[in-house]
């Protein structure tokens, strides 16, 4: 733990930051926060003389501070709670609708307060025409979770105005209308149904069309990651930016251009916490290659985790988040522990051992940090995760690079939904055919949740210990 403490600085610091932010989201008020927050920082000024217990003053001072953060938003939270009964109100559509069954959800801001709602509207032909920077007029009763369904009639759609939006906002409802567009482009590529929601969710992040079956099958067969966009998506498109934009002589300039063109892609996808964090982890990533470090660290993605969790401390609650951070501290910690297993003038002597090897070790480090939290969530363990990444992330780096050709010569659109209509079939043969593809049942408790992750730390730790190389 002290290697991994010099390597990566901030690690230690961001996980108080998140027990912090754990120990103020069940405060009503944050007012003893900053009391105590006050008392810490003098603590940590006094004891300059005794390292070890002034470095637990500053912990303990970023705890409070995510503390601080945490509770103030929770205050504010309870403080804005809508009024019973119905409310007028005028809100913009700021997701792609997703037909249900009896009715079409979408997402939508608030033009006075911005805040965000899930809007479900009564399915009629009126509903199945709306679209994202659509204006309207509702009428309903919003629930303290922020849902509120919207009877027929209850609503109209006014003329088309952003009126009352911050510039951040209407600058994020042009990049989604722009995935509007290229949303339609797929769709005039001529693309069935369920290639339509692969190519829209792994490319777009859009995954309103996805049905609950398809879900299924890519949940079952372990390859839910490469629908939800992520460092593995970013991570792709920052290599094909790389060969297309790196030059020599011009390294900063281009450097500074792809991390432009990474955040109008996040831009581009709505903003989800997973890709944020990616996109932290690689603006770093770029900024620091430029010093001759070429490696992403622990330190950088504790950097993003501290941002993403500073503007918004409710995102440590999320699901994805969890399973997104988890993913990648597991991957650069656990990956070049078990690269080691193979000797590395064997691999450097074998190019095709040496790429599978590291795709192998990828896929096992990340679902060994993922697994006891999706058997938590979720309740189940994808047997034949190896045999699926094999085929599901070169058929997603595939996808990328193809859509982006796609888009510029749609006549290429034909390889392109074959790949994405061979790759719905060869998981479902997965996690349909193959024996015991998914193990049901398993929920274990949160302790017991927390044990696993106890356990496998230790064992980390011994290896580490063992190990004076990793």
């Amino acid at each position: 733990m002290n290697k991994l403490s010099q390597s990566a600085p901030l690690f230690v610091p961001a996980l108080a930051f998140m027990a912090g932010i754990v120990a103020g989201h069940h405060l009503s008020a944050p007012v003893p926060w900053w009391c105590g927050l006050g008392v810490l920082l003098v603590a940590a000024l006094c004891l300059r003389r005794w390292p070890v217990a002034q470095s637990q003053a500053i912990l303990l001072c970023v705890a409070a501070i995510g503390g601080v953060r945490s509770s103030t938003v929770s205050w504010q939270q309870q403080r804005m709670r809508w009024p019973d009964g119905d409310v007028r109100y005028e809100a913009v559509i700021v997701s792609e609708p997703s037909e249900k069954p009896k009715t079409v959800g979408m997402d939508v801001v608030t033009a006075d307060s911005g805040r965000r709602l899930k809007c479900y509207v009564a399915k009629d032909e009126r509903s199945l025409g709306l679209k994202v920077g659509d204006r309207l007029q509702l009428c309903s009763r919003i629930g303290g979770d922020g849902r509120t369904f919207v009877r027929a009639g209850r609503w109209q759609l006014l003329p088309d105005s952003w009126q009352g939006l911050s510039f951040w906002q209407q600058t994020r409802l042009r990049f989604l209308c722009y995935r509007h567009t290229l949303l339609e482009r797929y769709r005039q590529l001529g693309a069935e149904s369920e290639q339509y929601a692969v190519l829209a969710a792994m490319t777009l992040g859009d995954k309103s069309a996805m049905t609950k079956e398809l879900r299924e099958v890519y949940a079952v067969s372990g390859a839910s990651h490469v629908l939800a966009l992520s460092g593995l998506h970013l991570g792709i498109i920052y290599m094909l930016l790389s060969l297309l934009v790196v030059s020599r002589r011009f390294r900063a300039v281009s450097q500074v251009l792809i991390v432009f063109s990474i955040w109008a892609f996040a831009l581009l996808v709505g903003l989800p916490a997973s890709v944020v964090r990616s996109a932290l982890m690689i603006s770093t990533y770029a900024l620091l290659s430029l010093a001759g470090r070429g490696r992403m660290s622990v330190n950088a993605l504790s950097l993003a985790a501290f941002c993403i969790l500073l503007v918004s401390p409710d995102s440590l609650f999320d699901v994805g988040f969890q399973l997104s951070f988890l993913a990648m501290l597991s991957i650069l910690l656990l990956q070049p522990v078990l690269e080691k297993l193979i000797r590395r003038k064997f691999l450097f002597e074998h190019p095709v051992v040496r790429w599978l090897w590291g795709l192998t070790t990828v896929s096992v480090a990340a679902q060994v940090g993922v697994a006891p939290l999706i058997a938590y969530y979720f309740g189940r363990f994808s047997t034949w995760f190896l045999l699926t990444n094999f085929i599901a992330i070169p058929a997603a780096t595939l996808i990328l690079y193809l859509a982006l050709v796609a888009l510029l010569l749609p006549l290429t659109g034909t390889l392109l939904l074959w790949v994405v209509g061979w790759l719905n079939r060869a998981l479902t043969f997965i996690a349909v055919s193959l024996p015991c593809a998914s193990i049901e049942g398993l929920h274990p408790s949160a302790v017991q949740t927390a044990m696993v992750y106890v356990v496998l730390v230790c064992v980390y730790l011994i290896v580490v210990r063992y190990d004076k190389s990793v």
